[in-house]
């Protein structure tokens, strides 16, 4: 992970947290094309966990770990995120896993950011 990478994971924890009451422990991103992929341990509080020992609420947690997570970004324009790549965000692709405590996020920008912060 290059220095503009771990600002981004960041920034990812930091709105996560302002936006959800708590971001995730870890967070490894990696730039690739016009994505920045968010490799995510530890997204789950206690009460969470306990939520998704029922099928029910595997359901319900995993909707608002996925859409309701998209919906914060659609309404809350990830500005700071904007301004560290040089471009604008276009979309966001999450999916978590309950069980191992383990999140994807795919911030999609209008630019390829990869070649942009290459140490290449």
């Amino acid at each position: 992970m290059n220095k503009k990478e771990a600002e981004f994971s960041n920034l990812v924890k930091a709105f996560r947290k302002r936006h959800m009451g708590k971001g995730p422990r870890e967070i490894r991103t990696t730039f690739c094309k016009q994505w920045a992929i968010c490799e995510m341990e530890g997204n789950l509080s206690p009460v969470e966990k306990f939520i998704a020992t029922g099928t029910d609420g595997k359901q319900v947690l995993r909707t608002a770990r996925t859409e309701m997570v998209k919906d914060i970004y659609r309404n809350h324009p990830p500005i700071e995120m904007e301004q560290l790549l040089g471009a604008k965000f276009v979309e966001l692709f999450v999916d978590i896993d309950l069980e191992k405590d383990f999140g994807m996020s795919i911030f999609v920008f209008d630019q390829d950011i990869e070649s942009k912060f290459s140490l290449k």
